[in-house]
């Protein structure tokens, strides 16, 4: 008979962590007598990060006795108290081998349905001082699992569990877990586990990408990281490529033309995609490494990138004034997840200034397919001088059926024409797009200023177009993911201000962040080095579990300590739990 044990409360609270501060619910403690629970919480209890914790699917969270006398023995400890793992109920019985996604439980005055397996962030570690227990809970098949109230009522320590129904799939919680996170998602489990009505919206998702996957060659783990859905690169580290051409576009912006020095036809690229340039402007100092969309055809013999000339800097400075045609240039293979995706629904394609650059490439893909999708070009520039590719679109939208085109200047010139050079006057805005027409069911593809994608984003969403159709390109650092951890003044990536050791090993540079730096044993991980230097990151577990890390590997590779617990899509690393045995290139 299973049994609640103890009834566990607790409201979020700012903890000190490496640092950094921790905004954050995991710390609960035991309460007596009943207490209401209701449809989002148990009266009393709080969650720091909404995002992966609390909301009706995730109201309660449960972990069993037999979970704490198995972790109590593995990790030689006996100060374990109720609330220890973070949960809300603690229980005799209902272990993660027994208990259903689906199944409904009446404890006291409310009933309850299993949702979903626990998710493991680096808070349970931190919570048990044990920072591998995010990933330990996976491995070892002891999660624990979320429930939805059904109906709200109190509760109180000494309750009876009585199970009222049975999952439709009597799908476990730990085979559920392992469907998620573990090696092995076979079709016939992810077809299984998205029969379950109860499963939480979440978890469907991540299984429906898996089971996208499930026939494809592709590696990683699709339910996890849309880094798994790049292709492996066409080639390791950096090759040569000959310039063979450079082509002005604007006022500030030019093309380089690369093709292979024996004449070959280069691996096709997808439209959206980004290669990565190692320029050595002077024989004594660092590399400088730069990535650039492609805004060619997909599928030439050759990759045209489109360069953006800053007033400091380096590289396009570099690439203008030093590189001529003829001139090799060390070049990574084609690589990043803003592609563009296949289907009959319409196309926006969204852009300023040189954010062109990877939607071009699209719309070319389009035009040489003689798509039918309705596809519409939005563009904003500054005046016709500033307008790089005008002629190119034109002539391709005019291959396509149902285009539309809209062009706006923010400040045009008395000899710019309206009507002609131009759709309109003023800058390319939320209110202007409101005002388009743009089809609700339309796939969008944003580049531009990260303001200006902010800004179209949510204009975009306000049409009625869903989150999951609204794709962006950002060409400067990703912006951080640090669930719970208390934001601070941003810093601009930097070279670390207190190096652990020497700093005699392999270097590690950070492409979009401009930084190189040499390896030393004391930094613990990639990550950890990433944070010395501010360099924007993305993460939850910190352990090799949920792939919230994963991080393209431009040049050299990585070692894992510890293992990860599914290993990441080829040409990529989990920079939480992994070192550089040799010089390495992020995409961070």
């Amino acid at each position: 008979m299973a049994t609640l044990i103890s009834v566990n409360v607790g409201m979020p609270k700012d903890v000190p962590w490496q640092g950094s501060t921790v905004h954050t619910g995991v710390w609960k403690e035991s309460v007596t007598g009943p207490r209401m629970v209701r449809r989002l919480n148990v009266d009393g209890d709080g969650q720091g990060d909404l995002n992966g914790h609390g909301g009706e699917q995730r109201a309660v969270l449960v972990y069993q006795l037999d979970s704490y006398r198995y972790w109590q023995d593995q990790l030689k400890r006996d100060d374990f108290t109720y609330g220890q793992f973070g949960e809300n109920f603690t229980v005799e019985g209902m272990s993660d081998q027994e208990v259903c996604i689906g199944d409904r439980y009446r404890i006291g005055g409310a009933v309850f349905e299993v949702t979903q397996p626990r998710v493991t962030c680096y808070r349970v570690g931190l919570r048990m001082a044990e920072p591998r227990m995010a990933a330990l809970l996976v491995s070892h098949h002891r999660p624990g699992f979320y429930m939805r109230v059904l109906t709200e009522g109190q509760v109180e320590a000494g309750d009876e569990i009585v199970k009222v129904a049975d999952g439709p799939e009597k799908m476990t919680v730990a085979e559920m877990d392992a469907l998620l996170y573990l090696p092995g998602h076979s079709r016939a489990q992810l077809e299984r586990g998205l029969r379950i009505p109860a499963l939480s919206p979440g978890w469907k998702t991540s299984l429906h990408d898996l089971l996208e996957s499930a026939d494809s060659p592709a590696t990683g783990n699709r339910g996890l990281t849309g880094a798994a859905t790049s292709p492996p690169p066409a080639w390791p580290g950096f090759r040569p490529l000959k310039v063979a051409r450079i082509e002005p576009e604007s006022s500030s912006i030019f093309s380089l033309v690369l093709a292979s020095p024996e004449g070959d036809p280069l691996p096709p690229a997808q439209p959206g995609q980004f290669i990565t340039l190692r320029l050595q402007p002077t024989p004594e100092g660092p590399p400088l490494i730069r990535t650039y969309s492609l805004s060619g055809r997909p599928g030439a013999p050759a990759y045209r990138i489109s360069v953006k000339q800053e007033p400091h800097g380096a590289a396009s400075g570099h690439l203008r004034h030093h590189v001529k045609a003829g001139d090799v240039l060390d070049v990574g293979a084609p690589r990043g997840t803003f592609v563009l995706a296949e289907g009959d629904n319409p196309v926006l394609l969204i852009s300023a200034g040189v954010g062109a650059t990877p939607v071009l490439a699209m719309l070319h893909a389009l035009a040489e397919a003689f798509s039918r999708r309705p596809v519409w070009w939005l563009h904003g520039a500054r005046d016709g001088a500033g307008h790089p590719f005008a002629r190119e679109v034109r002539a391709l939208l005019e291959r396509l059926p149902n285009a539309h085109l809209h062009v706006s200047y923010s400040r045009p010139r008395a000899d710019d024409r309206l009507g002609v050079d131009y759709t309109a006057a003023g800058r390319l805005s939320a209110e202007r797009i409101g005002g388009l027409g743009l089809p609700a069911d339309a796939d969008a593809y944003l580049c531009g200023p990260a303001a200006f994608m902010d800004d179209l984003s949510q204009a975009l969403g306000g049409l009625g177009i869903a989150p999951a159709r609204i794709h962006t390109e950002v060409f400067g650092a990703l912006s951080a993911v640090r669930p719970g951890v208390v934001a601070g003044a941003a810093r601009a990536p930097h070279l670390p201000a207190h190096p652990p050791g020497t700093g005699t090993g392999p270097t590690v540079s950070f492409a979009r962040s401009g930084i190189t730096v040499p390896w030393d044993p004391g930094y613990g991980t990639l990550l950890e080095l990433a944070e010395a230097c501010d360099v924007p990151t993305r993460w939850s577990c910190r352990t090799g579990v949920c792939h919230t890390c994963e991080t393209a590997v431009l040049s050299g590779r990585v070692d894992y300590a510890p293992e990860p617990i599914d290993a990441p899509a080829e040409g990529n690393a989990l920079i939480c739990c992994s070192q550089p045995p040799v010089d390495l290139v992020l995409d961070l």
